[in-house]
């Protein structure tokens, strides 16, 4: 029979396995993405937040560092790069309707782009926030990859933009329905792209959860910001 010291000695050659990690990372999506199915896709119960408390319950209860997690969970991390690159599909499937609503899409990108990254430094300043900290918070609704390379071509911190960019995902996909609701907007087009602006893949994802088009125009939407961001943050680089 398996005694106490016998599990903790398992446990500990187990949780330096990288494959452990990864693993509790799938498990922990699928059961929030299974809790979230069992209310009807409500926007509280959102999979990432859910799966995210899990982990963060499992790694506190195990004592386990976010380094050695991180070794498990880098495999999943390390395909955000090709997402990001694949957003590319759904614009060039949709380039029809792109041409189509062009002006209209440049100048909600454009604004939504510019009220993203000037709120929030304009608040983070008028809190007497020091200068790596603004430069950290420019860039929190673009996706993560983008993002966390922009920070540091300006100086900032890229794991705190990390932290912010999941965290304005997760505000943006828990809000966006019933906001839009409120607000009376119907067009699912327009309900997606301001969510892909504002909110990137945590928004996005939460889109094509309500409508197969409002997921499409995120994912654009996301993809577009990213671009717009990085032509902005060009500019601050030349200008800092």
């Amino acid at each position: 029979m398996t005694g106490t010291g016998d599990l903790y000695r398992i446990w500990i050659y187990l949780s330096q396995t990288p494959l452990l990690w990864l693993t509790a990372t799938l498990i922990a999506f699928a059961v929030g993405d299974a809790i979230s199915a069992a209310c009807h896709r409500h926007p509280l119960a959102n999979p990432v937040v859910i799966a995210a408390s899990l982990l963060i319950a499992v790694l506190v209860a195990t004592g386990t560092s976010y380094q050695t997690y991180f070794e498990g969970a880098q495999f999943v991390h390390f395909l955000l790069g090709p997402a990001t690159v694949a957003l590319g599909l759904p614009l060039w499937r949709n380039r029809a309707g792109v041409r189509r609503h062009l002006l209209p899409m440049l100048a909600a990108l454009t604004a939504g782009s510019l009220t993203a990254i000037g709120s929030a430094v304009g608040i983070a300043w008028a809190f007497g926030a020091p200068r790596e900290i603004l430069a950290s918070v420019a860039a929190k609704s673009v996706t993560a990859p983008i993002a966390m390379a922009l920070t540091e071509t300006i100086g900032g911190i890229p794991a705190l933009t990390a932290v912010l960019v999941v965290l304005t995902g997760i505000l943006g996909s828990v809000i966006v329905t019933p906001l839009m609701n409120a607000l009376g907007i119907r067009d699912f087009a327009a309900r997606g792209f301001a969510v892909g602006v504002a909110s990137h893949g945590i928004g996005t994802a939460r889109a094509f959860q309500v409508s197969e088009e409002a997921g499409t125009f995120a994912g654009i939407a996301m993809g577009l910001n990213g671009a717009m961001t990085a032509l902005v943050f060009a500019v601050l680089a030349l200008a800092l």
